[in-house]
């Protein structure tokens, strides 16, 4: 294999004319250049150079080479100069995992920041299940992930997680229901109603099934579904109620009534993660930063 060093030793060489020149442009003894180019000969298995004068030429095989040594040299200085503008955030892609309601509300007014202040970095959004999210920049498939965890949860090696916000969930009750009249609903009230289940299996279920083992009950799920809007439905249509966070409700479904709970208020804890090793992307931090602020408003 050709040592590309060397290849642009032998192009000093070639384009000052002797291997004196290139010494005292390339800040070398002439014996040290001498080396290296019979150290590339001999990798090539060819002669590279041949007496003029009080000079030096190049064989065939020598201007075959320095021409490479030419288009690489290019190359390395492209690359240098995207490497540059990608840690600067003048360039680069991020993949950004989230899950359907913090889409809208929190993560398209962060990426249209990021648009704004980096408008050479491309982002690419994934809808991905919140418990999922986390392998996902862990096994690095993604740079950031919005999740749904437990305060309590413990650290993950290698990962920073940023507290965006507390999500609270709120009781979706027929329109007609008696509690429909209460302006708070306590979540015992909720005991003996059918409900709805409007969450699948994992974290965004937890905060419900918590909630209610500490008001003293189980709830009694008669019907399922694993989306917001068709949980309003059934809601609406008569089935039972059910318990969405503040951020799913979306526009509401007319035919529901939306109340706060308390004893206890269930509440979901929303969290950006990311690797360490990637919080050194200016692009990153900008998109953590209008999250954060996102978050907030």
């Amino acid at each position: 294999m050709l040592d590309v060093r060397r290849m642009q030793v032998l192009r000093a060489v070639v384009t000052s004319g002797s291997v004196t020149a290139a010494a005292a442009h390339l800040g070398f003894t002439p014996s040290a250049v001498s080396q290296q180019v019979a150290a590339l000969e001999k990798e090539a298995g060819i002669a590279l150079l041949q007496r003029a004068g009080r000079g030096v030429q190049p064989t065939a095989a020598g201007r075959l080479l320095v021409g490479h040594a030419a288009i690489i040299s290019e190359h390395v200085a492209a690359t240098e100069a995207a490497l540059a503008d990608l840690r600067a955030g003048r360039t680069g892609r991020l993949t950004v995992h989230y899950f359907a309601s913090i889409g809208p509300t929190v993560l398209a007014p962060a990426i249209a920041r990021l648009r704004t202040e980096h408008p050479g970095v491309t982002v690419d959004p994934r809808l991905t299940e919140p418990h999922d999210a986390l392998l996902d920049v862990e096994r690095g498939n993604g740079d950031l992930a919005l999740i749904v965890r437990r305060p309590d949860a413990g650290d993950r090696p290698g990962i920073r997680l940023v507290r965006l916000l507390d999500d609270p969930y709120r009781a979706v009750l027929p329109a007609g229901h008696p509690l429909a009249a209460r302006p708070v609903v306590d979540l015992t009230d909720l005991a003996a109603e059918p409900w709805v289940g409007g969450e699948p299996p994992g974290p965004c279920l937890e905060p419900i099934l918590d909630a209610c083992a500490s008001a003293g009950f189980t709830p009694n799920f008669v019907a399922k579904s694993e989306d917001y809007a068709t949980a309003q439905g059934f809601v609406a249509a008569g089935l039972g109620v059910t318990l969405i966070p503040q951020l799913g409700l979306g526009a509401g479904h007319p035919g529901t009534t939306v109340r706060p709970i308390r004893h206890p208020e269930p509440t979901r804890t929303i969290y950006a993660a990311i690797r360490e090793i990637s919080l050194a992307q200016p692009a990153l931090r900008t998109l953590i930063d209008a999250l954060t602020k996102a978050a907030t408003t």
